[in-house]
């Protein structure tokens, strides 16, 4: 493994645990060379379906595009880049166990949409207002009410 910051290719593993999906290794580093230190994190590949667009085009799974979604959405909220990774290794987990060769880009949408209304109610807003394509204030009012329902209503 190269070193990121100097790129020398040795570097050694001085720390490995297994996250809470048995499919994820963290890895600590120290690079030989400049001794700087980085985790990396090792998963098994896993044949993902591939995910069918909303005009029909199919393209392959891109879990960097789930990780940037969730990012821009929790971009200056309290959540942690752990609890972000978590979540992209549960959304991951659901669309494996599906077991099917296609996967609708919606069905992806809807479990981010369903983690992020887990993790913090403000991004899981964000993210519904670029998902459902808000127009007008009365489509962040009707989310609001889903998310805070009235009372007793």
């Amino acid at each position: 493994m190269r070193c990121p910051f100097c790129d020398h290719p040795d570097t050694k593993v001085i720390d490995a645990r297994n996250q809470r999906d048995a499919a994820v290794k963290r890895r600590r580093r120290e690079c030989s060379e400049c001794g700087r230190r980085f985790t990396t994190y090792e998963r098994i590949e896993d044949l993902f379906p591939m995910v069918v667009k909303r005009d029909g085009r199919r393209e392959n799974f891109d879990r960097l595009k789930i990780i940037t979604g969730i990012q821009k959405a929790c971009q200056k909220r309290p959540v942690s880049v752990d609890a972000i990774e978590q979540a992209v290794v549960r959304i991951e987990r659901v669309i494996l166990d599906t077991g099917e060769r296609e996967i609708a880009c919606t069905r992806i949408g809807d479990e981010v949409q369903a983690e992020l209304r887990a993790l913090d109610p403000v991004a899981w807003l964000r993210f519904m207002s670029v998902y459902l394509g808000f127009k007008t204030i009365e489509d962040f009012r009707a989310a609001m009410d889903e998310l805070a329902p009235g009372d007793g209503d």
